[in-house]
This record gives structure tokens, C-alpha cells and sequence, in this order.
């Protein structure tokens, strides 16, 4: 029920933190799978690190944010691989300021990514997922579009909007053999809140103020993208599973 044999999956941002973490469980789970990220030596050693764990990847660096670029690239993995099961929508940034020097500019570079690329993405995966009635769109949103935090306006409003989105797509897609879900991953060491980690009452605040008492392990987030890309998930669609040890339910 859960494998993944003989599914292709692309995973933006895929060579680092979360996505590589997600694309390494796929792999195991089966799934041949597309790592994506901007530079291309950093996805194909990620990719390589797959293969040398026994999965079947391959790299595929693009700008999520360059629409001609996505275009070609969904083109180009269902010319080679003949069809897209899975999309994992995980490319993203964060960029924090206060609210009198957070420009419109800044504001906007981030919603670009998480969210207008994201909508892209999904879009033309959504092309041969419903012409081949089967698919699986998994976006990637966080905990601060549940809860926020102080000078990180843009990032809550797009995490906020990618779970409104996610309810949209699968009400449209699902018609079509393709469910779409998102995963609202909580505190888990990345790239994106290094400087986060690196500051120890916060990090020590978050780890008390988790009920389960401390931040995610990046592979814990692994199961919850493979249960929503297989058949154990065929009739759960709309739906967004946090992961995040119980910090959004703990007061």
C-alpha cells in the first residue's frame, strides 16, 4: 500500500534540508526521483548520494521562479520517464525584518517563490498527472501559516496561502485521479532558520515549548511524504498534515 515501484517524482528544492530529506524517503519508498534545486553541482551530488544509498534519482536544476524553465522541465521528465506521479512543491524562502523595513520588494521576492512558483509547478505537473488519471501534488507550507512569528509577514501570508491553495487544487483536480495535500513541517535544522538554531534561547524555548520536547529530525518528515504520495493516501485530498511534534496545539 505504501510503495512507491515504478512512480516518478520531482521534488523541488530537493538537494538540501527538507527536500533532500523527503526526496531520500521516496527513493526508499520506490519512487524514481527527480532532485531539482538552482545550482547544479549541489543536485547532482544530492542525487548521487541517493543512488549511493540503492534509490533512483537523477538531477533536474532549474528556477522555480523562471515559469519557461518549469515549463520545459515538466516537458522534459515526461519525454524521458514517459509520466509524473509526484510533485513535492518544497522550494521556498524566508526573509525576516521588522515591519517598518520590510520593503515591498522583499515582500514579494518571497511570495514568488512560495507561493506563485508553487501555483506553476502545480499546474503543469497537474497537465500529464490528469491525462494519465493519476497524481500526487504534495506542497510543502509550515506551521507559520498557522501561527506567526514577529517580522516574518511575508513568509506567514505565502505558508497561510499555500494551504488555501492546496484546497482549491484538490477540489479541481481531484475529479482527475489527482489528490493534492500539503505538509506544515514545525521547528526541524535547515538552511532557512540556521541562524535560528544557532540562538540558544530560542532554540531551547522551542524544544520546551514542543510537547514532545525538542526540535523534528529532518527524516522524520519522510513517512508523511511518502503515506500522502502512495495508495494509503487515495482518499485524502485537501487536507494539511503538520508535523511539528504538537508545538500548534500546546499553549
Amino acid at each position: 500500500m505504501f510503495s512507491l515501484q515504478g512512480k516518478v517524482a520531482l521534488v523541488t528544492g530537493g538537494s538540501r534540508g527538507v527536500g533532500l530529506a523527503m526526496a531520500k524517503a521516496l527513493a526508499k519508498a520506490g519512487a524514481e526521483v527527480i532532485v531539482n534545486g538552482r545550482a547544479a553541482d549541489r543536485a547532482e551530488a544530492s542525487a548521487a548520494e541517493i543512488m549511493a544509498g540503492g534509490g533512483k534519482a537523477v538531477a533536474l536544476p532549474f528556477d522555480v521562479t523562471d515559469e519557461a524553465a518549469v515549463k520545459a522541465a515538466v516537458a522534459d521528465i515526461v519525454a524521458r520517464h514517459g509520466r509524473l506521479d509526484i510533485l513535492v512543491n518544497n522550494a521556498g524562502r524566508a526573509w525576516s525584518a521588522p515591519l517598518d523595513r520590510f520593503t515591498t520588494e522583499d515582500f514579494t521576492k518571497v511570495v514568488d517563490i512560495n507561493l506563485t512558483a508553487l501555483f506553476v509547478l502545480a499546474r503543469e505537473a497537474a497537465r500529464p498527472m490528469a491525462a494519465q488519471g493519476f497524481g500526487r501534488i504534495i506542497n510543502i507550507a509550515s506551521i507559520i501559516g498557522i501561527v506567526a512569528r514577529p517580522s516574518t509577514p511575508a513568509y506567514a501570508a505565502s505558508k497561510q496561502a499555500v494551504q488555501g491553495l492546496t484546497r482549491a487544487l484538490a477540489v479541481e483536480l481531484g475529479p482527475k485521479g489527482v489528490t493534492v495535500n500539503a505538509i506544515a513541517p514545525g521547528y526541524f535544522p535547515t538552511d532557512l532558520n540556521r541562524a535560528l538554531q544557532k540562538d540558544g534561547a530560542f532554540s531551547s524555548w522551542i524544544a520546551t515549548r514542543t510537547p514532545v520536547g525538542r526540535w523534528g529530525r529532518l527524516e522524520e518528515l519522510g513517512p508523511a511524504v511518502v503515506f500522502l504520495a502512495s495508495e494509503g493516501a487515495s482518499y485524502v485530498t485537501g487536507h494539511t498534515l503538520v508535523v511539528d511534534g504538537g508545538l500548534t496545539v500546546s499553549l
